[in-house]
This record gives C-alpha cells, sequence and structure tokens, in this order.
C-alpha cells in the first residue's frame, strides 16, 4: 500500500513482502496466477455462454497503431512476399497464391506480459535470478510458450469508465480497488470478480483515441491502476488482468522517483500475467446493454518460444 512519504522504493520493496507469491506452487513453477485456474474452472466459465455471441477483444495489427517508437517497440510492418503477379513463381493450372510476413515487437498491439518482462532488483517470478531467467537467447525459463494454453477462464469485464467516470476516465486518474468494488456493486452480481477469474478493467483511454488520435497512447499520461490495488488483486486470487490501456497502471505513476511500480510487484512477485491494449469497447457496448459482464474468456498469446510477451487476438464468448 502507499503511504505518504515513502519513496517508489520502499513501497514496492514493503509490498512485495507483504503479497509475494513466491514457492507457492512450488520452486519450478512457470504459471504464477494462472494456477488459479483449472479444470472445473473452466467447466464453470463455459456456463457464461448464453447467446453464443463471440467478439474479439484484440485492436489491429498494423502500421497505424499506436506506438511511437519509445522503448525501441514500432508498429507491427505487414509485408507481401508472394502475389499473384510475382514474375519469379509460376503455379501449374491456373492455380494462384498469396504470402506474407509481419515483423513485430512483442508489444506492439493487443499482447500479454509475460513473466520474464519485468524484474524487481535483479530477481525474476518466483525469486530466480532475472539474468539467469532472460538471456540473449530469451526466456529460458518462463517463456510464454510455456503457458499459451492456460488463458482460458471465466471472464469479467469492470467498466470502470462507465461506472464512474460517464464513459471516459480521465488520464491520470488512478483506479483504487474502493473504484474497482464500486463498479462491481454497479454492475450487479454477474460482475462478482472470484478466484481464478481474468479480470477486464475498461478505463475508456482507447475509446478517446479511437476518436481524436493515438497521441500519446502509448506511454504517455492515462487513467489506470493506483500501486494501491495490488492487495486487492492478490486477494482476490485473479488469475490474469487486462486494460485497454498501453501500461496498466495510472500514468504518470504515483511516485515521483518511478517507473510502473506496479508492474515491478504484480509481474515479478504475484506472478500475474498482465494484458495491455484490449479492445474493450464493443463488449462494454454488449454487456451494458443486457446487464451481463461475465463471459467466457480465450485469450492464448503466440506460443512464441523464448518469449517475454505475445500477441493475442482474445475471444469473449457471450
Amino acid at each position: 500500500m502507499i503511504v505518504e512519504g515513502m519513496s517508489a522504493a520502499e513501497a514496492v520493496a514493503s509490498e512485495a513482502e507483504r503479497v509475494s507469491n513466491w514457492r507457492r506452487w512450488g520452486d519450478t513453477d512457470v504459471l504464477g496466477t494462472l494456477n488459479f485456474i483449472d479444470a472445473s474452472k473452466r467447466q464453470a466459465a463455459a456456463e457464461a455462454v448464453r447467446s453464443g455471441e463471440s467478439l474479439s477483444l484484440s485492436i489491429e495489427f498494423g502500421l497505424d497503431g499506436p506506438q511511437t517508437g519509445d522503448l525501441g517497440r514500432f508498429n507491427p510492418v505487414h509485408t507481401m512476399t508472394l502475389t499473384d503477379g510475382t514474375p519469379t513463381i509460376t503455379f501449374p493450372h491456373g492455380f494462384g497464391a498469396a504470402d506474407d510476413v509481419i515483423m513485430m515487437p512483442m508489444q506492439s498491439a493487443t499482447h500479454w506480459d509475460g513473466l520474464g518482462h519485468i524484474f524487481d532488483r535483479g530477481r525474476a517470478w518466483n525469486g530466480r535470478a532475472a539474468a539467469e531467467v532472460v538471456t540473449v537467447a530469451g526466456d529460458q525459463t518462463t517463456g510464454i510458450e510455456r503457458v499459451s494454453h492456460a488463458f482460458v477462464s471465466h471472464g469479467v469485464l469492470l467498466d470502470v469508465g462507465r461506472a464512474i467516470g460517464n464513459g471516459e476516465l480521465p488520464d491520470g486518474f488512478a483506479i483504487t480497488s474502493g473504484h474497482l468494488e464500486n463498479t462491481i456493486a454497479e454492475q450487479g452480481p454477474s460482475a462478482a470478480v472470484e478466484r481464478g477469474d481474468i479480470v477486464l478493467v475498461r478505463t475508456g483511454k482507447l475509446s478517446r483515441c479511437r476518436r481524436e488520435g493515438w497521441g500519446t497512447y502509448a506511454g504517455g499520461a492515462a487513467p489506470g491502476l493506483s500501486f494501491e490495488t495490488i492487495g486487492w488483486i492478490h486477494s482476490r486470487e485473479i488469475a490474469a488482468l487486462a486494460t485497454d490501456t498501453w501500461g496498466a497502471e495510472v500514468r504518470p505513476n504515483e511516485f515521483a522517483d518511478a517507473f510502473q511500480p506496479w508492474h515491478q510487484v504484480v509481474i515479478p512477485h504475484l506472478g500475474l500475467y498482465v494484458g495491455e491494449m484490449f479492445e474493450l469497447d464493443r463488449l462494454a457496448v454488449r454487456c451494458a446493454e443486457d446487464g451481463r459482464y461475465d463471459f467466457l474468456l480465450v485469450a492464448a498469446p503466440l506460443p512464441v518460444a523464448g518469449g517475454v510477451g505475445a500477441p493475442v487476438n482474445p475471444i469473449a464468448v457471450r
């Protein structure tokens, strides 16, 4: 929790010690909070499907995306390597084909952050030495390919932007655990958050950027989760959490001397998978129309060998 006068380093160290899941699932664990999802949870999640409607929760992967080059991230570059007019290749009896290639950072559009993405004082998830977990060859221990099967569970949308912000929260707005609880109360029983759920938090930031342009969406000021929510996430035993923003937590960060302190605790200490740039507007409209905020969520990341994160096209089935 945030104590007045604490530095970022002090707050991170204190909160990490208070909520650490290190060794909770053994020394060799690579699933982290995905351990909260079991077969019975997935079976129960299927009961949230009523109409069979499916909605993609991904933004498009293309040059018109939000990246600005910061942190070495650029928008996906899509190139055709074969078309019907490629002069060096011909096929018999009128057969035609097209092939293409894409080049992109793993975190350039809708994605999951893996457990090898963030470290705290030289330590990765489960207390492992960060330098041994991630090398120039990639994440040798908790690579995203090891967990790509596990992102299937009961999903819950918490539309904080609609519940307390008239649709959109202003930049710099810190969403507290109280705001999350108020949103659950406002949305009703279908928004209850339980062990093993994948929680999607809508701020409305993406809506604003769709209307006004990307601007500084990638890395700039944004509404997001307060450092204070870490305890709430830990106590609820959430399997994963995603937002419609670039960085999930509030920006500017709540400590003057910090960079993404919420990440610094929830990924390496809780073992939480964090999703970013999820397209939640269409889902939010449908949920508001029928008053149902839960669904079956299938959100498998690409099994990129050694990846510390990976693109995803999450599908909510209602």
